[in-house]
């Protein structure tokens, strides 16, 4: 399908795969997109600007870079910048069209619905878009397409106004007279209000007067105040609400100098916020922000969760805003078609925002129509990005890979790593939930083919190899039903958030048939395959003793909201200490007996005690390991340490740095950045995958790790418990 992609200072049209269905959400064929002049042509310009100018405008973005760059070297820093710079962005946030499929656990939509749909993620420019239930909305009977595809700019107008609070007989003064100006005097007056308005553009000030605009302060007045004073009897208005954009704070300061004593502010534009003390202490005055399309936006839970908020507690969510907005334009309460200066053919993108840059009038709103055919029949979820690969010879003793997972994890470290192993790895395939990162990132890396659907890459023999870099709650399920697909997989940790699901996976190996070659699993426990745990293990392989192990954990705090702590990853003990508990196997080489948790009950609920804790591991050759895990340290002290006490030994590990050992001939290790094996573990897996070593990690090793994850949860959360 086509899609509107800004690249480098340009609107491109490009193909991409077509969203796949999920739950909570509807796939919508799109008729008429609305370009957002403001906000989409600034991001346009920024695509443009060379990186050393926007480092100089982002100095706390530099600092960060070098603190990466630090920690992990110039090589992955490069690979990031690299993959952020060349790759173009989806562009739009408001569109209708008619819903042609619904996800599970909607049953007020169907297909063959007409709906306008919302949000910066969702509604992008393209033939096909996938959009949660909360930014979709039913398109009213009599109203067209082009006109209900407005819908995420009248739901801001509206956001502002309900900000305002206007009461009938009140009067409000408007600046800014763009699109946003323009929809908010009219609901304005729609609501029984006298509405002042003024801009630099007289031309956008006539139109406004046209649509019912009652009053004008012309640009040239010698003060906008004294102007306001005069309209409004000496007394200034009762409100104003700022609908311009300018990096200057003096618009804020005149909208203080129009208001009357007791009077309120509104900036739902980009304007400065620097505020003068005396313009807003003797009146006494309200400053509000406007949070774009109402309550709801930014709340994960609500936009693509679909946690609604109660009526009766939240009368107005986004949701709410985009109908009554189409509610009123349908009414004819709020006419557009003044406004709409051009409808451009998606094809004619790239004309289509020329056209808002250089047209010699200031265009007011510019829309794209899209073509309603066969798109959405065939293998829309599909797009060969590199055909030429597809025919390359030489390729038989490569394993051919591909990506289940395209975030920015895997962009930046696994398949950089695919790319330095390309003696050893073919990337034949690219998924991604959205198409736009599928494609991109599939061209930057050389694969052959984007998908949005990961079961495209099971049933294509031209796949040896899945790595899964997903969400931590969907890698069983794709293991399992990769697995049965007869594909070898690597997977990033956890293997599993479940003892279904780890049982599933034994169980998948112990029905094997005899004779049956079984596929290659490696989960992505690194730490291993590090040359520090190299390096440890051959110091302690021949111990006459068991060892004691300390490590601990310098995590960093993690908000609670962020996805790691949400039942998508499973919580910090599952989705990261699992590595520690893999580490411990390794170096013990034994059975875990015995497991004892503790943890803080944490004085705020800034922290959690899932967080923090104490995990001690009791092993079958005697050896007592200990796990330190805290979120309540500063990250710039080091992250990860070890000591271990064996035969007389003291070996300290230092944060895959540095290590040091006392008591030994053996000399120690340092590199200058953290070196914590990542490409050591793909490597030893397309080893094995190619018949040439036995499997990287042993399949009792890989449960034992996700078995002890599991069991310190359900300490965590029930109390102390032996398995």
């Amino acid at each position: 399908m086509n899609q509107v992609i800004i690249r480098q200072g340009s609107a491109v049209v490009e193909q991409i795969p077509a969203p796949e269905i999920r739950e909570g959400t509807v796939l919508v064929q799109v008729d008429h997109s609305c370009i957002s002049i403001g906000t989409e042509i600034s991001g346009l310009q920024t695509s443009g600007v060379p990186l050393w100018k926007r480092a100089v405008q982002q100095p706390d973005k530099v600092r960060k870079l070098m603190q990466i760059a630090a920690a992990q070297g110039l090589s992955h820093t490069r690979n990031m910048l690299k993959v952020k710079m060349g790759s173009g962005q989806p562009s739009g946030y408001s569109a209708a069209g008619t819903v042609i499929e619904v996800g599970a656990g909607i049953t007020d939509l169907k297909a063959g619905d007409r709906v306008a749909c919302a949000g910066a993620q969702f509604a992008h420019h393209a033939e096909i878009i996938r959009v949660p239930r909360n930014l979709v909305t039913p398109v009213p009977e009599g109203l067209e397409m082009a006109e209900a595809s407005t819908v995420t700019l009248g739901a801001i107008a509206m956001q502002g106004l309900r900000r305002a609070a206007p009461t009938l007989g009140e009067t409000f003064v408007v600046i800014g007279l763009g699109i946003l100006g323009q929809l908010t005097a009219q609901l304005l007056k729609a609501n029984g209000c006298r509405v002042i308005g003024t801009d630099l553009d007289k031309d956008r000030i006539a139109l406004a007067q046209r649509l019912g605009m009652d009053l004008a302060i012309w640009p040239g007045e010698d003060s906008s105040a004294q102007a306001a004073l005069r309209l409004t009897d000496g007394l200034g208005a009762d409100g104003v609400i700022i609908t311009a954009a300018a990096k200057s704070s003096t618009i804020l300061a005149e909208a203080f100098r129009m208001t009357r004593k007791k009077g309120r502010v509104v900036v739902v534009g980009d304007v400065g916020l620097e505020i003068n003390r005396s313009d807003i202490y003797e009146k006494e005055l309200d400053f509000y922000i406007s949070t774009s399309y109402g309550p709801g936006r930014y709340d994960r839970n609500y936009e693509e969760k679909g946690q609604d908020y109660p009526l009766g507690y939240v009368r107005w969510t986004e949701n709410r805003n985009m109908r009554e907005y189409l509610r009123l334009v349908a009414e004819g309460k709020i006419r557009l078609e003044p406004m709409i200066s051009r409808v451009f053919p998606v094809s004619e993108a790239a004309e289509a925002y020329a056209f808002i840059q250089h047209a010699e009038a200031k265009p007011m709103m510019v829309l794209l129509s899209y073509p309603q055919t066969a798109v959405i029949s065939g293998d829309r979820h599909k797009v060969t990005t590199n055909p030429q690969l597809s025919a390359r010879v030489g390729m038989e003793h490569k394993v051919r890979i591909g990506l289940i997972g395209a975030g920015e994890f895997a962009k930046a470290m696994h398949l950089p790593n695919i790319n330095a192993l390309s003696g050893m790895f073919q990337l034949q395939a690219v998924m991604s939930q959205t198409g736009h990162n599928a494609a991109e990132t599939a061209k930057q890396f050389g694969a052959v083919y984007a998908a949005t659907s990961y079961r495209l890459l099971l049933e294509d023999p031209e796949v040896d190899a899945v790595l899964i870099a997903t969400r931590h709650d969907t890698h069983a399920s794709i293991v399992l039903e990769a697995l049965e697909a007869g594909k070898h997989v690597f997977v990033e940790k956890p293997l599993a958030l479940t003892r279904p699901e780890l049982e599933d996976i034994e169980k998948f190996y112990a029905d094997l048939p005899d004779g049956k070659s079984a596929p290659v699993l490696v989960t992505g426990f690194n730490r291993r395959f590090s040359p520090y745990a190299a390096k440890i293990k051959e110091i302690t392989e021949r111990r006459s003793n068991p060892m004691i192990l300390n490590y601990r954990m310098n995590a960093g705090y993690l908000p609670l909201d962020h996805w790691t702590q949400t039942e998508e990853g499973g919580g910090r003990n599952r989705g990261e200490c699992c590595h520690i508990y893999d580490l411990f196997t390794y170096l013990t080489g034994s059975r875990v007996q015995r497991i004892h948790v503790s943890h803080i009950d944490p004085a705020t609920k800034h922290y959690t005690h899932t967080d923090n804790f104490v995990a001690t591991m009791e092993f079958g050759d005697g050896s007592v390991a200990t796990v330190t895990y805290t979120a309540l340290g500063s990250k710039s002290y080091p992250k990860e340490q070890m000591d271990i006490y064996v035969d007389g030994k003291n070996i300290f590990l230092d944060d895959y740095r540095r290590l040091l050992i006392a008591g030994s001939k053996a000399k120690g290790l340092e590199t200058k950045i953290s070196s914590k094996g990542q490409r050591e573990t793909l490597e030893r897996f397309g080893e094995a995958v190619q018949g040439r070593t036995e499997w990287p990690i042993p399949l009792w090793q890989q449960i034992q790790a996700s078995e002890i994850a599991l069991e310190v949860e359900r300490s965590l959360t029930k109390g102390m418990m032996n398995p």
